[in-house]
């Protein structure tokens, strides 16, 4: 690989591998429960996508960093950690955006029910940080879980 296939101007990193680098960090933050990472990786103003699902408690509206990193937060407390996974299957980076591809599952703490399905999370990094955070999910798999 050449020098300008993986550095910018001034031997800075390309997009591609800027946002490569920031999208493995979010996923080793959200890994370790890490919440301040979490929410210095989030850009002041998030473009949060994730279906509304009114039975789902940790599914909502969010737009600022502290929002974006108390889902992770909301997640763990109405879910059991011990029985949660995912695992990414896909990852497709272009410039500024990264698409992943996987699996997930848990278990809701208030039913004991568990929910599994596959994902799509398209992350857009700017200047160093997370601008867009768009979750495709099984939400029809996780009410039925959240529902007693």
């Amino acid at each position: 690989m050449s020098a300008t296939s993986t550095a910018g101007a001034a031997g800075s990193p390309c997009p591609a591998e800027a946002t490569r680098a920031v999208v493995r960090e979010f996923l080793a933050a959200r890994a370790a429960a890490d919440t301040e990472r979490l929410v210095a990786l989030f850009a002041d103003e998030v473009d949060w996508l994730l279906a509304e699902n009114p039975g789902v408690p940790w599914i909502r509206p969010r737009s600022t960093a502290a929002e974006c990193a108390a889902q992770f937060t909301e997640l763990k407390e109405h879910t059991v950690p011990e029985d949660a996974w995912a695992s990414v299957d896909t990852f497709l980076v272009d410039g500024t955006d990264a698409v992943l591809l996987g699996r997930l599952s848990g278990r809701v703490r208030a039913t004991g029910k568990t929910f599994a399905g596959p994902f799509a999370l398209r992350l857009t990094v700017e200047g160093g940080r997370i601008t867009r955070h768009h979750l495709y999910e099984d939400g029809v798999s996780i009410t039925a879980a959240c529902t007693p």
